[in-house]
């Protein structure tokens, strides 16, 4: 009979599980055996921490609801998402927009908008246009392309985070025109301290750190025969541009509010231009490269 004890139960596991018959679901979880093994043996894991541990993870699931994340904010937080993202991206061949968080605050049918129109229904603030053109790796216009938009109020809230979170704001989807150009109205971007109130914010309070996303304005972006890209714009001079939480700001995605900028769309409002490149798809089937969801769509039941 084979002793069990801290040197061989890595191995015993191992070959329990040998036998799985998908072999990815094989390669993912003998290696997430053997990273959390490690884990255990290098801190020298006690059982009060052991059981510290699964009761923060049951936590942060009992907080999980159609309308709130908290696992995904706890992967955000711990730069598991920022890690992920960049795995993905490294598979893209062409040159494309740098890729950045979708986040714990995404939401599937946004409304149908047109060129033009505000993404604010409920909100206030200082109004901005956003504009430019979505182009492939050759610089030309994606006639058509899918624009969805998303982003705070002027108090730094999401419409998931408020009362009646069945109310859509400041989120809208647009059609880029036949040269592949968009335009539209929103709030000028404000940073924000994420959710507090959970157990990824006692995480955070605890390891000293700030909890704050600098201003930024979510961007999904799509088109027959591309990958999709998932991004962020981030408003340069933030107290917080180089220390965001969740670590999704890189410097091509940093960009400065204009006033009277001669070829905006909309002059007399101050504008954020950016013109996004999109790669051609690698494969039609390629599996999709959003860290992050709606979270209505990853909930079955609502704590």
């Amino acid at each position: 009979m084979r002793v069990i004890d801290e040197n061989t139960i890595t191995e015993a596991v191992l070959e329990q599980m040998a036998p799985t018959p998908d072999p990815r679901l094989k390669e993912v979880m003998a290696a997430l055996v053997r990273h959390l093994h490690a884990f255990a043996r290098e801190v020298d894991l006690k059982p009060e921490e052991w059981l510290k541990g699964i009761s923060f993870l049951t936590e942060v699931g009992q907080t999980c609801t159609p309308h709130r994340q908290e696992f995904i904010l706890l992967s955000d937080t711990l730069g598991l998402s920022a890690l992920v993202n960049a795995l993905h991206d490294k598979h893209i061949k062409e040159s494309a927009t740098k890729s950045s968080l979708l986040g714990p605050f995404y939401r599937q049918d946004a409304p149908m908008l047109k060129l033009g129109d505000s993404i604010v229904s409920q909100g206030k603030g200082s109004e901005v246009v956003y504009y430019g053109q979505v182009v492939n790796s050759a610089g030309q216009g994606i006639p058509n392309a899918l624009v969805q938009v998303w982003e705070t109020d002027e108090n730094g809230y999401y419409d998931l985070q408020k009362h009646d979170p069945s109310i859509m704001d400041l989120r809208g989807c647009f059609h880029a025109d036949a040269e592949g150009r968009y335009y539209l109205r929103g709030v000028c971007p404000l940073g924000y301290l994420i959710p507090m109130d959970g157990p990824v914010g006692d995480m955070i309070r605890a390891q000293k750190r700030h909890g704050y996303r600098p201003a930024h304005i979510h961007f999904m972006i799509g088109a027959p025969g591309y990958e999709e890209l998932v991004t962020a714009l981030y408003v340069a001079g933030d107290d917080h541009i180089d220390s965001d939480t969740v670590f999704g700001v890189s410097e091509p995605l940093v960009v400065t509010v204009k006033q009277n900028d001669p070829a905006s769309p909309m002059p007399g409002l101050p504008s954020i231009r950016y013109d996004f490149r999109l790669a051609t798809a690698a494969q039609q089937d390629r599996a999709s490269g959003r860290v992050g969801a709606d979270p209505s769509q990853i909930t079955k039941r609502g704590g």
